[in-house]
């Protein structure tokens, strides 16, 4: 919405809109609901201009009527004249009120629609500014990180154990340098139509127990359970169904205390592959539930959230579940949590 963001000095997750943003945006306003304004007046002149004018010439109609009719003489036909006269001026002034209230439903439903499309530009101005700050964030996290790491061992001798912890680290760091780049790349080129997507047959649970496996690797400190059913096969993407695990499995730890396990279940509903990942976070409100799935959304308000991400996780796995013929959806996890449930029907 606004030109740019700036971060507050004390609070990194904390974004905020500058002075020239709001003057623009307020300057903008004020430009909108003026021109508005002014057609609706100049509408209401029109109708008014009009109507001193037809009744103008009814006045005129009925004094040259009176000069050319005796109306004792004549009355039948000084009535019918008059009469003639009088349901002239009120077709005029139907005619009048018709066109007035259609030039003013236009105005209206036109300035609806003008308001609601810049609003929408601005809002995904806004969303895609505060994605640019998390991606530069989330892409200098790890590189400093791993920058870090390597300046240590080369500058220290340490032994084998810390060595091997040090490098631990900086693989997990570059796993998630490519998580984030994975998810950033596959986006473009799906919007864009540069992603020759592929259907074979997989082992889906085995990509499964791969995707999981990974993740103890890299979170070691995280607790997983797993209810897979084996020999689970869907048609698809290799790349993109490992996507949408892993966006799945990184949005449940994001979101669950380090103490709580994420729950995968992966088995056959009702002649469907389903798959069901768990967790035991704080869940996600109703209204919540279908905004999560846009482009760059998050949950909460972008001045106070302190959760990591780009909002595009979320999106990517819908996308991807709708190039795979399956419906992703997300419920509440009993007592506290949410359930994210993708089911496969081709």
């Amino acid at each position: 919405m606004w030109d740019f963001v700036l971060k507050r000095k004390n609070n990194p997750g904390v974004t905020i809109m500058p002075d020239a943003g709001r003057k623009r945006l307020k300057s903008i306003a004020i430009i909108y609901w003026s021109l508005l304004l002014y057609i609706i007046a100049a509408l209401v002149w029109w109708f008014i201009s009009l109507e001193k004018q037809n009744s103008m010439m009814e006045g005129y109609k009925v004094h040259q009527l009176r000069n050319t009719i005796d109306s004792l003489q004549y009355p039948q036909q000084y009535r019918s004249e008059l009469s003639s006269i009088r349901l002239e001026h009120g077709k005029n002034r139907t005619k009048y009120i018709g066109e007035g209230s259609i030039f003013f439903l236009f105005i209206i439903i036109g300035a609806v629609f003008i308001y609601r499309s810049i609003r929408r530009q601005f809002k995904m101005q806004q969303q895609q500014q505060n994605f640019m700050m998390a991606v530069t964030h989330e892409l200098k996290t790890p590189i400093s990180v791993a920058r870090l790491n390597l300046e240590t061992l080369q500058k220290h001798s340490l032994d084998p154990e810390k060595q091997k912890k040090i490098i631990r680290m900086t693989l997990e760091e570059t796993a998630r340098l490519n998580f984030l780049t994975n998810n950033i790349l596959v986006s473009s080129q799906l919007e864009g139509g540069g992603y020759q997507s592929s259907h074979e047959d997989l082992d889906f649970s085995a990509l499964l127990k791969d995707c999981i496996l990974d993740f103890r690797k890299r979170f070691p400190e995280r607790k997983f359970t797993e209810q897979i059913q084996p020999d689970m096969e869907v048609k698809g993407d290799l790349l993109l169904l490992q996507i949408l695990i892993n966006n799945l499995l990184e949005n449940a730890l994001k979101y669950s205390p380090r103490e709580c396990p994420v729950k995968s279940i992966l088995r056959e509903e009702n002649n469907h592959v389903q798959l069901q990942i768990i967790d035991e976070g704080p869940g996600i409100a109703e209204n919540e539930k279908k905004k999560i799935f846009a482009k760059f959304y998050r949950i909460g308000n972008e001045s106070t959230r302190t959760t990591q991400g780009t909002g595009l996780g979320l999106y990517l796995c819908s996308k991807i579940a709708r190039d795979h013929k399956a419906d992703i959806r997300v419920t509440n996890n009993i007592p506290h949590g949410a359930n994210f449930t993708v089911t496969f029907y081709d």
